[in-house]
């Protein structure tokens, strides 16, 4: 028996909010130490069968055969009759493009699913250490527990496109080839594009799969012209191939990092939004205000632009000869003083002041909780504390979180300010990488096999 093992990062949107669902405008996308995990084993079988357990919540299991339609595309069917579109949309994608030839090697796979703390609520959780790894088990099914916002749907379809992509390219599948990742990314967008029933941004498949990185989107009519999987007037196989395969999809993922001695810190604001019904009315806001709102989105990407050059030029200066110099220390410093003067810094403390004040501006016109009132209050007294440079809601804004952008030496994490009695926050911090195989043996005692 086979086994592996393979992680992706939750991921944050610091700049691009809204803006990152259209093509021209580029976004920066922080990967985050929360991960999702798959381990993977399988062996030769007279039967295609793939089992996915979900063992922190409840035992959640789903168990799917596969059968050919008259068009030789391949049919996940759950035999428990249970719905997990996620799932079952990668499964069929994964496997019909390894069906290319309609030859696929039959196996019985079995993939469990693990994700660190972060992801979901902690409540009612019993943590389960063996040493190398910590996870929270829940006793409700993972459909009735709360999610914090990290892109939890997105990493799951990333894991699971790995593990099973893994099982068919055997030895060949290294996730350190670029050539590799993109086919896992291309695959994943598809599944989690299906799964939600819309075309999205994508940006958190790319942060799952890449890591930190500056992000433009693909065009949405590269999925949108799949033909349907029982479709007779289109070959699914053929179209998924060449479009996984063999298309250039034209979007941008360039790694990034936080410059040296800056810091990721997440606050968990303990409310929650409904992100698909904020973009529904930031958009019906958009198109109902033209050419206002162009000019809006316009201040917006000025904003992130500038964001993301002086985050580029601070890391040249941090990087220079490789080390630290004193330099660069007293910018550091100055952040730490609370009193900040140097060019560059001035310039990202602006800029996100600049797009913030435009989103509160299409809160106000669009009647969309952007930056609410109450999130308002709690960044401007964030950002009065020593060691912050800057702070903001991240992704779609709303109530689910806020971002803080602080030196190392920042204690705001320890701050008793009353200001921050409904914060949370988060044991997590930047993650420069995406998806990762991990050592299989680290989840001894958490998998029966190992």
């Amino acid at each position: 028996m086979t086994v592996r093992a393979f992680s992706a990062p939750g991921k944050a949107l610091l700049v691009g909010g809204y803006l990152v669902l259209d093509p021209q405008y580029e976004s920066y996308v922080v990967a985050l130490s929360s991960r999702m995990h798959s381990i993977v084993e399988f062996t030769k079988s007279d039967q295609l069968k793939v089992k996915v357990i979900s063992s922190q919540f409840n035992n959640d299991t789903w168990e799917y055969t596969l059968s050919e339609n008259k068009l030789g595309n391949l049919i996940p069917s759950e035999v428990n009759g249970l719905k997990n579109p996620f799932v079952e949309k990668t499964i069929l994608n994964v496997l019909n493009f390894f069906n290319k030839e309609k030859n696929i090697a039959k196996y019985d796979i079995t993939i469990r699913i693990f994700s660190d703390p972060g992801f979901h609520s902690e409540e009612e959780t019993t943590t389960i250490d063996n040493g190398s790894k910590k996870f929270n088990f829940h006793k409700k099914s993972i459909t009735k527990v709360p999610k914090t916002g990290l892109g939890s749907s997105a990493c799951l379809v990333t894991v699971l496109t790995s593990a099973l992509v893994s099982v068919f390219l055997k030895d060949s599948f290294n996730v350190k080839d670029e050539k590799n990742l993109l086919l896992i990314h291309n695959l994943a967008q598809v599944a989690h594009c299906q799964a939600q029933g819309k075309v999205g941004s994508g940006f958190d498949v790319g942060a799952a799969t890449f890591g930190s990185i500056l992000y433009q989107r693909f065009s949405a009519e590269l999925i949108n012209s799949l033909p349907s999987n029982d479709d007779e007037k289109g070959n699914y196989i053929e179209a998924l191939v060449k479009l996984v395969q063999n298309t250039d999809w034209k979007f941008t993922h360039d790694r990034i990092h936080l410059p040296k001695g800056l810091r990721l810190i997440m606050g968990d604001v303990n409310t929650g939004s409904e992100t698909t019904k904020l973009v529904a009315k930031v958009k019906s806001w958009y198109n109902e205000n033209m050419p206002e709102s162009l000019k809006t989105y316009q201040e917006i990407n000025q904003g992130n632009c500038d964001f993301i050059t002086s985050l580029s030029e601070l890391n040249k200066i941090s990087e220079k000869d490789g080390i630290i110099s004193e330099g660069y220390k007293s910018i550091l410093k100055e952040i730490d003083n609370g009193e900040i003067k140097n060019e560059i810094l001035v310039k990202i403390i602006k800029a996100v002041l600049q797009i913030r004040s435009n989103f509160r501006r299409i809160s106000k016109k669009g009647s969309v909780d952007i930056e609410p009132a109450v999130q308002t209050e709690l960044l401007d007294n964030v950002i009065k504390q020593k060691g912050v440079l800057t702070a903001m809601i991240p992704g779609a804004g709303g109530y689910d979180a806020i971002s803080i952008i602080a030196t190392e030496d920042c204690k705001i994490k320890e701050s008793n300010d009353p200001v921050f009695k409904d914060v949370t926050f988060l044991d997590l911090k930047q993650e420069d990488f995406g998806l990762l195989e991990e050592n299989a043996s680290d989840y001894k005692n958490l998998v029966s096999n190992i």
